[in-house]
């Protein structure tokens, strides 16, 4: 079969709309099945899909990260298919662990196809040919075989439904959009709408004019009173903006210098109150649609986040958490000068550091490492939080954390 399909004439529409047929079914139909399942149960070929763009979704009702993108994936699908001239189609990989799961996310959800959760091969070398290593994951093809995109989760969280059709010209022509759109940022077209030029305050006055925070270094914290990584940053972030004020008080600047803006996901205005009235800094009101579009313009995957934005307006950083883990107030104000000295410190400080560590939470000896030996990007398994840089890591299965988490056995001794 090989040998006929190399010996085809590509250039013929005839015979592109054998291959891309013979592709199609190459990959979603098997030996034993040609079909599709609808979520109504119906059969659909697998032929049927020639000519259209499709996209492969590889989820689990398990997992609330897949629950949470489904519902926005499910909203876009639906845009595009409304669109005039519409050839785009999803196939939905279960990574389910039971039929019963299968049924209830894909038939109570999704209004797309499915590979029958039966065929465990299909799935298997759809998984293995596309290198998935986590989901969700939506892999978009082109009926053309110009190529596959393997980011199509990224794209539909930063685009929506303008991703569509998903084409190379299509994404630099939005990625050239983003950076003029970047360019004019400024503070107050980032916060500001039609309806609202000020914030929610705890002060006396309650609300906070946006114009009267220009020229000042901004957080926007996003978070949510449902997320526990959330509820457990909070906290932290609380400590360090009192203590990033209390420095530019003792330095005689003005502690105004500096603000957080809350930029919620909570459900409904309770869990919003609940949120911000522990918080000492500024929010956008609850339901204020700006809070969406900054989830969307910010490209945020996922929370708690902070965003930090310098006195022009201008982003400095999107790894604000991660800078408040590593740094603590010593992080302010965020710049890439202030954090390259920081992390000239910490190899200077690596130097006193033991090579190897026995942590009370792990039991295999841990090896100092940095960025550069074997280290980078990590969650800390002892405090839940992201790290870089240095760290302590288990080359035996890959334990890691800060190297302020390690904490030493204690040793004890018999009477």
């Amino acid at each position: 079969m090989r040998q006929q399909l190399s010996s085809i004439n590509t250039t013929s529409p005839e015979n592109m709309v054998t291959v891309n047929r013979h592709r199609y079914v190459s990959l979603f139909a098997s030996d034993n099945r040609d079909f599709l399942l609808s979520s109504t149960g119906a059969q659909i070929k697998v032929s049927e899909l020639q000519d259209k763009t499709v996209g492969i979704y590889f989820s689990a009702n398990w997992y609330p990260q897949c629950q949470s993108f489904t519902k926005l994936l499910i909203q876009v699908y639906e845009q595009i298919k409304a669109k005039k001239g519409s050839t785009f189609e999803i196939i939905f990989v279960s990574c389910d662990e039971d039929l019963n799961a299968f049924n209830d996310y894909y038939q109570s959800n999704m209004p797309w196809l499915a590979i029958p959760f039966s065929d465990l091969e299909s799935k298997k070398a759809l998984n293995k040919k596309f290198e998935v290593e986590g989901i969700p994951c939506l892999i978009i093809l082109q009926p053309n075989d110009e190529g596959i995109l393997h980011d199509g989760v990224e794209l539909i969280y930063r685009y929506g439904v303008d991703a569509y059709p998903f084409t190379k010209e299509r994404l630099d022509e939005l990625l050239k959009q983003e950076k003029e759109k970047h360019e004019r940022q400024t503070l107050s077209n980032l916060l500001m709408n039609h309806d609202r030029d000020f914030l929610l305050a705890h002060s006396a006055s309650k609300v906070v004019l946006v114009s009267s925070l220009i020229g000042k270094t901004i957080g926007l914290y996003f978070s949510a009173h449902w997320c526990l990584p959330s509820l457990k940053f909070t906290p932290k972030l609380i400590t360090i903006y009192q203590k990033i004020k209390a420095k530019l008080s003792q330095q005689n600047e003005a502690q105004e210098d500096f603000e957080i803006i809350y930029v919620s996901s909570d459900h409904n205005q309770l869990e919003f109150d609940s949120s911000f009235s522990v918080m000492p800094w500024l929010a956008l009101p609850f339901g204020d649609s700006t809070s969406k579009d900054l989830t969307k313009y910010f490209d945020i995957t996922g929370i708690p986040s902070l965003i930090i934005l310098g006195p022009d307006g201008k982003t400095v950083t999107k790894n604000g958490r991660s800078l408040i883990n590593l740094y603590e107030e010593e992080a302010y104000p965020f710049t890439e000068v202030r954090v390259k000295l920081l992390e000239k410190k910490m190899d200077e400080d690596a130097k006193n550091l033991p090579s190897m560590e026995i942590h009370s939470g792990h039991r295999h000896e841990l090896t100092l490492v940095s960025q550069d030996n074997g280290g980078g990007p990590f969650i800390c398994c002892d405090c839940d939080e992201q790290g870089s840089g240095w760290a302590y890591q288990c080359i035996d299965c890959g334990y890691e954390v800060h190297t302020k988490c390690v904490r030493p056995v204690v040793q004890t001794t018999s009477a």
